[in-house]
C-alpha cells in the first residue's frame, strides 16, 4: 500500500486488527514483519512503514527533517483512516518516533521505543557501550566477539559487521541472527542521514515536552545501547522496562513477555 505525501510516496504493509501501530523501518518491511511477535496482531493493527528514501518508498533521504517525517507519517495515518496511531521505533529510529509524537500529540497516542538511545551522539554511545561491555560481559561473550570481529575482512559491509556483533547485541551470544534480516533492503543513505544529521545533538529531553505516554523497552544484555544510560534520564510519562533475557531486540528474544508488557501498558484492564 502507498500513502501519498508531499513529493514522496510512502510504502507500507499492514496486518492484525485494532488500534494502529506504525512500525518505522529503514530496511524494508520484511525484517520487522518477521521480528515483531504475531501475537500483537490480535490486539493491534501493525503497520510497517518504509521511511522516505528507503525500500519501496520514494523521496530523497537527505531532504528528511523531523517536520517532513511527521508529514510523511501523517499521510500514512490518513491513508489508513485512523484518527490516532501509536508509533514504534527500534534503535536509532526510536528518535524519529519521539519526534513524530513531539510534533503531533493530537494524532499520536503512544510511543514504543525499543533499544532506544536517550541521545544521538554516536561516538558517545559507542564509548558507553564499550565501557559497559568490558565491565559487565562474561569472558565467554568477550571471547566470542573478538573471534567474530577477527574473521571479518577489512572491507566487510555494514551488514556483516552487525552480524559479527551478535555477542554485543543479543542475550544469546551464539545466536545466528542472519534469518531475522532475510530480504532486508538496507537504506544506507537514509541511515547515514539519520545518524549523521538528524541524530547530531539530539537529546530525548530537549525540545518541547513529550505529551504522550512512552514505553521504553531495553535489553539487559544490550551492549549497543546499554540500559544503564536511562538511569539518569528524567522523562515524564515514560515507563521503562528492562527485559532480563534480551539484548538489542527484546521483541525477538522475549516475544511473549514483550507482547504482554506492551499490551498491558497500552490497554490496561
Amino acid at each position: 500500500m502507498i500513502a501519498h505525501a508531499q513529493d514522496a510516496d510512502i510504502f507500507y504493509t499492514a496486518r492484525g486488527q485494532g488500534p494502529v501501530c506504525l512500525v518505522l523501518s529503514a530496511m524494508g518491511t520484511a525484517p520487522y514483519e518477521r521480528q515483531l511477535p504475531a501475537a500483537l496482531d490480535e490486539r493491534l493493527r501493525m503497520v510497517f512503514v518504509e521511511l522516505r528514501g528507503s525500500g519501496r518508498s520514494t523521496g530523497q533521504p537527505a531532504e528528511l527533517t523531523f517536520d517532513r517525517l511527521a508529514a510523511d507519517l501523517e499521510a500514512v495515518r490518513r491513508a489508513l483512516g485512523a484518527d490516532r496511531v501509536a508509533v514504534l521505533g527500534h534503535s536509532v529510529l526510536s528518535l524519529l518516533a519521539f519526534e513524530y509524537a513531539r510534533r503531533c500529540p493530537e494524532t499520536v497516542s503512544h510511543v514504543i521505543a525499543v533499544g532506544a538511545p536517550p541521545f544521538g551522539d554516536m561516538g558517545r554511545l559507542q564509548a558507553a557501550g564499550t565501557v559497559f561491555f568490558e565491565a559487565d560481559a562474561s569472558d565467554e561473550r568477550k571471547q566470542l566477539l573478538r573471534e567474530n570481529l577477527a574473521r571479518l575482512p577489512p572491507d566487510a559491509p555494514p551488514g556483516a559487521v552487525v552480524l559479527a556483533q551478535t555477542p554485543a547485541r543479543f542475550h544469546d551470544p551464539r545466536l545466528d541472527p542472519a534469518p531475522l534480516f532475510a530480504a532486508a533492503t538496507p537504506g544506507m543513505e537514509l541511515l547515514g542521514h539519520v545518524l549523521g544529521t538528524l541524530a547530531r545533538g539530539w537529546e530525548v529531553t530537549a525540545g518541547a515536552p513529550l505529551r504522550v505516554p512512552v514505553f521504553i523497552a531495553l535489553g539487559r544484555h544490550d551492549y549497543v545501547v546499554p540500559h544503564v544510560l536511562w538511569d539518569a534520564v528524567a522523562l515524564p510519562g515514560a515507563t521503562v522496562r528492562v527485559f532480563q533475557q534480551s539484548g538489542h531486540q527484546p521483541f525477538v528474544e522475549e516475544p511473549a513477555a514483550f507482547t504482554r508488557a506492551v499490551l498491558d501498558w497500552m490497554m490496561p484492564a
